[in-house]
């Protein structure tokens, strides 16, 4: 679905109000590294210890009141030391208008949830913990949501295996993902690369057809 264009003196004063913002948490917030618009909307850099303060103010202050949190995820850096940012996207319904604040940590380091702030959080930052490894203190309910308990490592680093000698599948019977040794049956092994296409002479309904061809072709031999 396309996004719908606020017309334009609307688009101003919507950034004019992201603009002051910026200013503002940029000028006067602690522990605040940079504010700004990027590519239209208002990205926020803060540290680990501000972010449950700056949380806060964001859902509760009158001129921010973002109610909604519409997403958190992980995006990770293994060559930083802190490689792993945690991104939250903001909604505020009352002033249509987005934030996305951003932190960083690393492989040990946990998080503070802001899943008091927001219910919903709970289940993005499951799946953060999850996909990435990253620990949310506070969170009611830190179990993986998308993998099993027993499932080792975090898919979504970038040095997981990709190939080797272990495979990750859902088993059925077993009703859980699991890791296992690679085993190719007899099939996989003599694949020839033919796809069905090029190896079917005939296509269903086009016996006719076929018969022609090689009547022309045995004619011409």
């Amino acid at each position: 679905m396309a996004e719908v264009s606020l017309p334009a003196p609307q688009q101003t004063r919507l950034q004019g109000r992201l603009g002051a913002l910026a200013f503002s948490f940029a000028t006067s917030w602690p522990g605040i590294s940079s504010a700004g618009l990027e590519g239209g909307e208002l990205v926020v850099r803060t540290t680990r210890d501000q972010l449950l303060p700056l949380m806060t103010f964001l859902r509760d202050a009158p001129h921010c009141r973002f109610e909604q949190m519409m997403d958190l995820c992980g995006v990770d850096y293994p060559s930083r030391a802190e490689r792993f940012d945690v991104v939250y996207n903001l909604l505020s319904v009352t002033h249509n208008q987005r934030i996305r604040v951003i932190i960083t940590t690393d492989a040990a380091t946990p998080v503070v949830s802001v899943a008091g702030l927001w219910p919903s959080a709970c289940w993005w930052e499951r799946e953060c913990y999850d996909l990435f490894g990253v620990q949310f203190l506070g969170n009611p309910d830190m179990r993986r949501i998308l993998t099993d308990d027993g499932f080792e490592d975090f898919p979504l680093r970038k040095d997981f295996p990709l190939t080797g000698y272990e495979e990750v599948r859902y088993d059925v019977e077993r009703r859980e993902v699991v890791k296992e040794p690679v085993s190719l049956v007899q099939d996989f092994r003599n694949f020839d690369f033919v796809s069905p296409w090029e190896g079917m002479l005939t296509l269903p309904g086009d016996e006719k057809a076929h018969e022609v061809r090689q009547h022309i072709k045995r004619s011409r031999g």
